[in-house]
């Protein structure tokens, strides 16, 4: 197949490439500043925001993956908010103008949204069928609304598109576990290492998350699948509160010490990481309702074993990271 990758140079694009370029699929990245990427990737640049030659890419193409949005790891600023929302939105409305305009339109068309769509809540999971949407949830800070009003916006600008020959699905995607440096695992398990990875705020509220093998297979199950269409949860089966994954995280990273952390604690720490509590404190109990009804069968069902699996290929990777160095911990120097 032919796929394209709008805003394909993140870790979650990386996750995708890497699978689909290996086994062989001609694969397209676009994005606002050409860098290198894997062998066999090839690269277009494009604003996100108006149809350039970027947009012949996609006529032909088999599949249009969309992942293109500015970063939520930022401080929730009024300014980055709005680049949140505008990135998104606007990514994906000329996307769906280079589809309508393609003479021969993919079939299908993965479009990123998030399980931050769900309400945060205790008493029940979040399927596709019966979760509740956020928004109006009590006692909330009033800004988490504005995150679901994105995700929200995000998937509404999709479902607008005038693309009837392109099957259009809505990837609510939880937290992607990868051992890549700076995703999501790196982030966490660097905290427990350093014995800081204990409750923050009680640790009740639920983390909902996927492995990136099921993250791919999932996608690959939806290309395939003709039969589905619109919003699709992608989350792992087992969401689990928060002091219960960080607490599996230390056991694997091998340290018992897991320092709690009170609400505003947690604020003064995503304070100094440029980050926002939100990411850390509202609950995602999503649950893949309609992925589990197609038949897909998550080789990582469970956080234990899911942790165990990307905790020892981090460590693996560091290994050899290191040994790739000099005894002094620089780089070796051919002279």
């Amino acid at each position: 197949m032919k796929i394209v990758i709008p805003g394909g140079t993140g870790q979650v694009g990386g996750i995708l490439r890497r699978s689909w370029s290996t086994r062989g699929h001609e694969v397209v990245v676009l994005s606002r500043h050409p860098e290198q990427l894997e062998e066999g990737v090839r690269h277009q640049v494009w604003d996100g925001r108006t149809i350039g030659p970027w947009a012949d890419e996609i006529d032909g193409a088999d599949v249009v993956v969309n992942l293109a949005g500015r970063t939520v790891s930022c401080r929730y600023t009024d300014v980055n908010l709005k680049q949140m929302m505008d990135s998104r939105v606007e990514s994906t409305r000329v996307v769906g103008e280079a589809i309508a305009k393609a003479s021969a339109p993919p079939h299908t068309w993965l479009q990123m949204s998030t399980a931050t769509i769900y309400a945060h809540r205790f008493d029940g999971p979040n399927d596709e069928a019966t979760g509740i949407i956020g928004g109006s949830e009590p006692d909330t800070p009033a800004y988490w609304e504005f995150s679901t009003r994105i995700a929200k916006s995000w998937e509404a600008e999709q479902a607008a598109a005038a693309t009837p020959h392109t099957r259009k699905v809505a990837l609510r995607s939880a937290m992607v576990m990868s051992p890549d440096k700076g995703g999501v695992l790196d982030v966490l398990l660097t905290m427990a290492r350093l014995g800081l990875g204990g409750p923050v705020a009680g640790g009740d509220q639920f983390v909902s998350w996927i492995h990136e093998t099921d993250f791919v297979r999932a996608c690959d199950l939806l290309i395939e699948h003709d039969a589905i269409a619109g919003p699709v949860n992608l989350a792992a089966p087992g969401p689990l509160p928060q002091r219960d994954l960080m607490r599996t995280l230390r056991d694997e990273a091998g340290m018992p010490i897991g320092l709690p952390a009170t609400r505003w604690m947690a604020e003064v720490g995503a304070w100094v990481l440029r980050t926002d509590t939100e990411l850390l404190l509202k609950s995602r109990r999503v649950v893949p309702g309609r992925l589990r009804e197609a038949g897909f069968e998550f080789e990582y069902a469970d956080w234990a074993s899911a942790a165990h699996d990307l905790v020892s290929r981090a460590r693996g990777r560091t290994r050899q990271r290191n040994h790739s160095l000099g005894p002094a911990g620089s780089a070796t120097m051919k002279r």
